[in-house]
């Protein structure tokens, strides 16, 4: 009976051990832009992204005004013209993936399809896209790219700037993972 109760108790707790959230402060989002007259760029390293292994949960947060950039005129015209960042502070992303084949204890990269909601200006779009989850070491990192429209998220261009702002914007989103206690 001792090892029945002792069997049973360490299959809770190894099931327990390996159905985990985990979490970065500090995932980089990058947003690049393309055209043929300028190219845009701008990093954020202090976004945080929360996976529940166990539910396949997602979530991001960021800041938008912690978006930078290399010119501090374009930085201005982000938060005050484009994206509103006093209105609008935050934007977000909620959706599921399937966690469940990742092995967060041993070395390996994993894709997983990703799909949810994203929230920025106001306005709420679904996106997918494939995240890899690469574990060497004992480290865990996690990455993405994906594309969007500034339109769909009622992002006004000003028609003198809209050949210099591309339509398909790339979001790249990277982050190195730790476990939550």
């Amino acid at each position: 009976m001792k090892k029945l109760i002792l069997a049973t108790a360490l299959v809770a707790i190894s099931f327990g051990a390996t159905a985990q959230r985990y979490f970065s402060k500090t995932a980089h989002i990058k947003f690049f832009s393309h055209t043929s007259a300028e190219d845009i760029k701008a990093d954020n390293y202090k976004s945080t992204i929360i996976i529940d292994q166990a539910t396949g949960a997602v979530q991001v947060e960021t800041l938008i005004k912690s978006f930078e950039f290399e010119k501090a005129l374009m930085q201005e015209h982000f938060n005050e013209n484009y994206l509103e960042s006093d209105k609008y502070p935050k934007a977000n992303f909620k959706g599921k993936g399937d966690f469940s084949k990742v092995n967060f204890a041993a070395d390996g990269t994993y894709s997983v399809n990703v799909a949810g909601q994203m929230t920025m200006h106001g306005a709420t779009k679904d996106v997918s896209a494939i995240a890899t989850i690469k574990i060497a070491g004992g480290k865990i990192d996690g990455s993405t790219k994906f594309y969007v429209n500034p339109r769909d998220y009622n992002v006004q261009i000003p028609d003198v700037v809209k050949g210099q702002i591309s339509e398909k914007i790339e979001v790249t989103v990277k982050a190195t993972l730790q476990p939550l206690k």
